[in-house]
């Protein structure tokens, strides 16, 4: 996986302390929400709900919670929330591959414990791997030292697996994070909380050509896609998405390549 540098990263969890005043946001995983980012840490916070702010190009400039890359990007970035069937995701990314394309997932740590072997599967094939909690249960509802324990549980499994926490997390159950979970994450060593613009609704298993209408729909450069390992559907409609977002002169780029 792609890492930032020291520098770049000490500027990013400076950054990622300046979110206690980020709202809160609690709706389903994989439900669309409306992600805020979290102010600069040279602009007065208040309790209120700070403005959204759009991530430019440079790393230092991002903010801590993000929907989505540089509008002018001639790619987006394809994110699995990852469980489910492994011979469904070893075949989902094999279709990537082919297509040259660059995914993310987002790995449950209950899932790793599972399928281990999965963690190096995801980054010998080019993609990102970061953290979606241990459990994938909600939580933002949950008390301090249990979100803490969501978030550091999965983050040792990906250490041990990988030798890195990875620099991605996105909260479970919900598009965006909590303050405390925002908080938390930052203390883990996550310098963004990972959201999206384009949720393809693929876990109501609504049938392959209804994803790839989703997607194709709401797509644009600097899009951040939410979907998920585990169902057919996805699997099926993959192929199609790729092929159109190559017409339209978008590739799938892993997220750390999209912000780099």
């Amino acid at each position: 996986m792609v890492q930032v540098t020291p520098t770049n990263r000490r500027d990013l969890l400076r950054a990622g302390a300046a979110l206690t005043s980020v709202g809160a946001f609690v709706t389903g995983c994989g439900h669309t929400g409306t992600a805020t980012a979290a102010p600069s840490p040279t602009t007065p916070t208040t309790p209120t709900t700070p403005a959204p702010t759009s991530p430019s190009a440079s790393p230092e400039r991002l903010p801590f919670q993000i929907t989505h890359g540089p509008r002018a990007a001639a790619s987006v970035a394809l994110t699995f929330h990852g469980q489910g069937d492994p011979a469904l995701a070893d075949q989902l990314l094999g279709t990537a591959e082919r297509h040259g394309a660059r995914l993310t997932v987002l790995a449950v740590g209950s899932w790793l414990d599972a399928y281990p072997a999965m963690a190096r599967r995801i980054l010998d094939g080019g993609h990102d791997l970061g953290n979606h909690t241990q459990r994938h249960i909600s939580i933002n509802a949950m008390a301090e030292a249990d979100a803490r324990k969501e978030i550091t549980d999965c983050a040792e499994r990906l250490k041990r697996l990988t030798g890195s926490i990875g620099r991605w997390f996105r909260p479970s159950r919900a598009p965006t994070a909590s303050p405390l979970v925002a908080r938390l994450a930052a203390e883990a060593g996550y310098p963004h909380v990972l959201s999206y613009d384009v949720d393809s609704l693929d876990y109501t298993r609504p049938g392959a050509p209804a994803v790839t209408r989703k997607v194709l729909a709401e797509v644009t450069g600097g899009s951040v896609v939410s979907m998920h390992f585990g169902y057919p559907d996805t699997v099926a409609a993959l192929p199609a998405v790729l092929q159109e977002l190559n017409r339209r002169g978008l590739r799938a780029v892993t997220t750390t390549e999209l912000f780099s």
